[in-house]
Order: structure tokens, then sequence, then C-alpha cells
């Protein structure tokens, strides 16, 4: 069985164009969302995963109706997978029922990992070179050694409360004792 899934960012568009491609490809079903991609509460898609059942197929209009992203996109279709249900996007002629969609998904998953790869290196790599140049992450300290000898003679002086001593320096409390415990 055929289930049509269709989406529309606002409701100043409208799923004409898509609903008609989906009865023109035999769907029996067709669920529905207007809402942003970006979105994860779309009530039409998960009324569509949970009526599709073992050797279903799930079809999109095209690609970017169905996932906020490449690798949401990949996520849903491995949960299809592993549910024994087919995938078909019609604009981009994906079908995974034949070998040839499923070798271009693998692709596709295949891009989607090697990008992940590429930022986490050039992240490591820029981490490593500012550790070089002697930068260090994390914020910023808030109280240097001056400051902490400052606080060390005002905190001596049992004239003076820890309350005080705070709000002369404008720090708090926590970061006063952390910075004399250091």
């Amino acid at each position: 069985m055929k289930i049509g899934y269709s989406r529309i960012s606002t409701s100043d568009q409208n799923l004409d164009l898509q609903t008609d491609a989906l009865d023109k490809e035999g769907c029996n079903q067709i669920f529905s969302d207007t809402a942003s991609g970006a979105k994860t509460d779309r009530p039409g898609f998960e009324e569509a995963l949970s009526y599709l059942r073992k050797g279903d197929t799930l079809v999109v209009w095209k690609l970017d109706r169905l996932g906020r992203s490449l690798k949401h996109l990949i996520e849903v279709v491995i949960q299809l997978n592993e549910r024994g249900i087919y995938f078909k996007s019609i604009q981009e002629s994906i079908d995974t029922s034949t070998s040839g969609g499923k070798l271009i998904f693998h692709v596709f998953g295949a891009l989607a990992e090697f990008e992940r790869d590429i930022i986490r290196e050039r992240t490591i790599a820029g981490l490593n070179a500012a550790r070089a140049r002697g930068r260090k992450g994390g914020r910023p300290k808030v109280m240097d050694e001056k400051m902490v000898a400052m606080t060390k003679t005002l905190m001596a002086d049992h004239s003076n409360s820890v309350k005080d001593v705070c709000k002369t320096l404008g720090v708090s409390r926590s970061t006063l004792y952390r910075c004399l415990k250091e």
C-alpha cells in the first residue's frame, strides 16, 4: 500500500500540487501538515508513521517535504527500513524498494557521515591551533591575580562581611570562594 505525506510551511501555501502528484502516484491514504520543516511537532507525519505497515511505501512529492535536514531524512528512512517500509520521493526519483534507490540512500548516508567527520576534524584542528597559540577554551576568569590579592586583604579585615566584599568587587559569593580556594 502506498501512503502519501505532504507538507507546506505556511497557511498561505496550498497542498494541491503535492496532493495531485501523490494521487497520481496511487497513494491510498495521504497525511499532511502545515508546519515548518524545522519543527519537530508534525502530527500528520506522526500519524502517517503510525499508519504504515511492513511492505508499505511512504511517498513524498519531494525530499525536503519529509526531513528537516539530510541527517534527519536519513534517520527517518533508516527507521522505515528497519520496520520493512519503503520510501519513495517522486521529484528525485528515489525508491528504496529498488536496488538503485537503496544505493542512492546509502550514498546520501555516506555523504552525511563524511560531512560530520570533516566538521569534527576542523573543530579539533581549530582547538589545537588555538592551544598552540596559548589560548584556552572556556569562559574567561572573572578575577585576576590582583583582584584575588585584594580579596584576601579585604577578607582578612573581619569588619568586612562576605556580602560587602562581593558587592565591592562585583562578583558572586561562589566566584569569591572559588577564587580564594584556587
